[in-house]
């Protein structure tokens, strides 16, 4: 089945579900399919366009899991959604046999923090000729906090990106399917996270749409003092300002309140 290009021209809202024990928001809430499936289904009639659904924790300090057990979490509520909303559906995932058998299931893009690095991920996109959004990351989950050192994090994240993108292209990826994300707190200090933020105009005249993933991270944890399940206003702020300096996607875990923040910021612009 061909699948559209995702319509970016104003910004959308990706729901996060993490359907993992260890997610660092959300861990263990959604592990049952029938909640999982109704969480997806509130987000969809909240404003989602894009739904992420991931199988495979990679919060600081998680570890990896094994295909099968990554496909046995996400499968049966990718296909079930698939067969129950109009929306987009997003597979979190870095391994092809996942990537496969998500799109065979209903999925329509991948969303990978390895960016394609793993072995046969590019050629399997290229194949499956869905969306992918290509994360820059410093290490792996599991160790990427373990004092990440950049000489200019802005020029490094910008030339990895570059060099994914260049892979992609040459493996046969439309650059109409590319979408490009700085990993916020994925190998970054708070200091290189901010960095990144203030670059984002920079990033966005690279010529691919933003993806940006802010929400409850512990960077707003360091602006407000304020626990992982109190930031839902610094999540939404975080992602009005990344929309305003040019991000097409904000990836986030409270869909409602950012729908409605974009929507009254775009009625208030254009009055």
């Amino acid at each position: 089945m061909a699948l559209q290009l995702l319509e970016l021209d104003d910004p959308v809202v990706m729901g996060i579900l993490n359907i993992t024990p260890d997610s660092f928001s959300d861990g263990g809430v959604w592990l049952d399919p029938g909640p999982a499936i109704d969480h997806a289904l509130a987000m969809v009639g909240a404003g989602a366009h894009i739904i992420d659904i991931g199988g495979e924790s990679t919060r600081p300090g998680a570890t990896a899991v094994s295909a099968s057990q990554e496909m046995d979490r996400v499968l049966p509520v990718i296909e079930s959604l698939s067969k129950n909303a109009a929306v987009r559906i997003s597979v979190d995932t870095s391994k092809p046999e996942v990537m496969r058998a998500a799109v065979r299931a209903g999925a329509g893009m991948i969303n990978d923090v390895f960016a394609l690095r793993q072995d046969g991920a590019v050629d399997t996109v290229a194949e499956l000729d869905v969306p992918v959004c290509l994360m820059h990351m410093k290490g792996t989950p599991g160790s990427m906090q373990s004092s990440p050192e950049y000489v200019d994090v802005v020029a490094e994240v910008t030339s990895f990106l570059l060099e994914r993108v260049a892979v992609c292209r040459s493996a046969g990826i439309d650059a109409a399917q590319i979408i490009l994300d700085p990993g916020f707190g994925f190998g970054k200090t708070f200091d290189h996270n901010l960095q990144l933020f203030r670059a984002i105009p920079q990033l966005v005249r690279l010529g691919y749409p933003l993806l940006a993933g802010l929400s409850r991270k512990s960077m707003l944890g360091t602006m407000t003092g304020r626990a992982v399940e109190d930031r839902l206003v610094s999540s939404v702020a975080a992602a009005l300002k990344a929309v305003s300096l040019g991000v097409s996607i904000v990836r986030v875990h409270d869909v409602a309140e950012t729908v409605d923040a974009l929507k009254v910021c775009s009625a208030l612009d254009s009055g």
